[in-house]
């Protein structure tokens, strides 16, 4: 059975959006005839950002760790296009390997800072403008999240971060804004291929499946879900 999503004349902004599942979001809200804006730090010239043909998109770069520009940013968003309809917080990033014992303290301040810091900013500037449009928030936490683990305290942390700000957000926006978190396994990026190259690629998810529940999460067939925390393991 095949779905079809219309987002016609509606704008979405995708954090992350050079990353593997940050430009498979913003190649499914092109196809449903979005504007699709898109915000990274790294820009169309690095070898990092896999978004095909940057030009179709209305690209922000900056750190989104940074309030001054993400305010900026949504700001000009709204300014360019005359609203935002979606947030779709995908930046965001996995380190581990050491117990907490030997943890240093810049590896959890920075994935608090790119995996918590930019979907919290992102969606506080957001938020007064999707009000406006009634639209929704979707934010990407990871299978991980749900309980404790060796080696990847940290990142498990910010995840679980991430579902409880999704949570809130739903819970203080009721019948305004809809704000919903995925929850992957092992997603199948190069970066994954790399550092995991003896897995079965075959059992992690693709990032076009999981594209396909964002579209899913801000179409009119999930107006009654707002905080949620949506399992897309696959196979894993």
């Amino acid at each position: 059975m095949s779905v079809e999503f219309d987002f016609s004349g509606d704008v979405v902004l995708v954090t992350g959006v050079g990353g593997a599942l940050g430009s498979a979001i913003a190649e499914a809200y092109l196809e449903t005839g979005a504007t699709v804006c898109g915000a990274d730090l790294v820009g169309p010239d690095s070898d990092d950002f896999l978004l095909d043909d940057p030009d179709r998109i209305d690209f922000y770069q900056g750190d989104f760790t940074e309030e001054s520009t993400v305010e900026s940013t949504i700001e000009e968003i709204v300014d360019t296009h005359g609203g935002l309809d979606y947030l779709a917080n995908v930046a965001g990033t996995w380190r581990g390997g050491d117990p907490i014992h030997e943890t240093d303290v810049d590896t959890f301040d920075f994935l608090f800072d790119v995996n918590l810091k930019t979907m919290f900013l992102a969606s506080k500037h957001a938020l007064p403008h999707l009000r406006d449009s009634e639209g929704a928030i979707v934010s990407v936490s990871a299978r991980s999240s749900l309980e404790g683990g060796e080696g990847d305290g940290i990142y498990r942390a910010t995840k679980a971060g991430v579902r409880i700000l999704t949570e809130t957000i739903a819970e203080e926006n009721l019948g305004t804004v809809r704000a919903n978190a995925v929850m992957p396994s092992v997603i199948d990026t190069p970066m994954n291929r790399e550092m995991m190259s003896g897995s079965d690629f075959s059992k992690w998810v693709d990032p076009k499946d999981i594209a396909a529940v964002f579209l899913f999460l801000c179409s009119e067939a999930s107006s009654v879900t707002s905080g949620a925390a949506v399992p897309v393991y696959g196979e894993a």
